[in-house]
């Protein structure tokens, strides 16, 4: 059973998380639970969330949301400005 809390994010931190990625796979974490933020540990299971996976072509700087609450997807749009 889970409780309450498993239907809404964990707000990881109010700033996004800017850094440059090469090519490749990358598991972002929607819980806000991982301690590996932005990325997913599987601190998720047990809960309604999934991680959401970022397929980069090409080495590029990317702003990874950490509040868990873009309407962006995996990427910052500011809302964290309204938590």
């Amino acid at each position: 059973m889970t409780d309450s809390n498993d239907n809404k994010p964990v707000i990881a931190a109010k700033t996004p998380a800017v850094m440059k990625l090469g090519a490749g796979d990358y598991w972002w974490c929607s819980c806000g639970r991982s301690s590996k933020q932005p990325f997913c540990d599987g601190s998720h299971k047990g809960t309604s969330f999934q991680p959401h996976k970022i397929v980069l072509e090409e080495e590029k700087k990317v702003a990874l949301c950490n509040c868990k609450h873009s309407g962006n997807g995996t990427y910052c749009d500011g809302s964290h400005a309204n938590l």
